[in-house]
């Protein structure tokens, strides 16, 4: 399967997977060199929610808002984040709403600022000119289960799972 394809379905599954829109905020933190599939991911994650595209990270913004599915959803970019405490003056405490989801591009840049992560994904390179490869871990019960919705629908080459 070509990368983009594979990242989208990824972003897919994982929106598919989410929780009752009335728990706890999530926050998905994506990690990974540029062109490595952050955005295209986060596209396919929007579409499973019925939010249309395009699809675009926001580098400049940084936080781009969307409603749907009966929740409020935030894709943010920290790429030009320069220091965490620029994070903090962001205000993603206050996004941390219930049932609220925070898809995190850059989210190594929050550093402890952004602690509450509950699924990471760290994507890269594959072995091919098109291929990923995405290393998951969950780090709350949410993340968990988004961890096991990965893991019974993705192919193994794609992506390494870990608690």
């Amino acid at each position: 399967m070509r990368s983009a394809e594979a990242m989208r379905r990824l972003g897919g599954i994982l929106a598919n997977g989410l929780p009752a829109p009335d728990g706890p905020p999530l926050v998905i933190a994506l990690d990974g060199e540029l062109g490595s599939g952050k955005t295209t991911l986060t596209g396919g994650f929007l579409a499973a929610l019925g939010i249309e595209g395009p699809y675009r990270s926001p580098t400049y913004t940084l936080i781009e808002p969307y409603e749907a599915a009966g929740r409020r959803v935030s894709h943010l970019d920290l790429y030009r984040v320069a220091a965490p405490h620029e994070v903090a003056e962001l205000g993603l405490r206050d996004l941390l709403e219930p049932g609220a989801v925070l898809i995190v591009e850059w989210a190594s840049r929050a550093q402890d600022v952004l602690a509450a992560r509950d699924l990471h994904l760290q994507l890269g390179y594959g072995p091919g000119p098109e291929s990923r490869t995405v290393e998951a871990t969950a780090r709350s019960p949410a993340g968990a289960t988004l961890l096991l919705a990965i893991g019974s629908s993705v192919d193994a080459e794609l992506v390494h799972l870990s608690r």
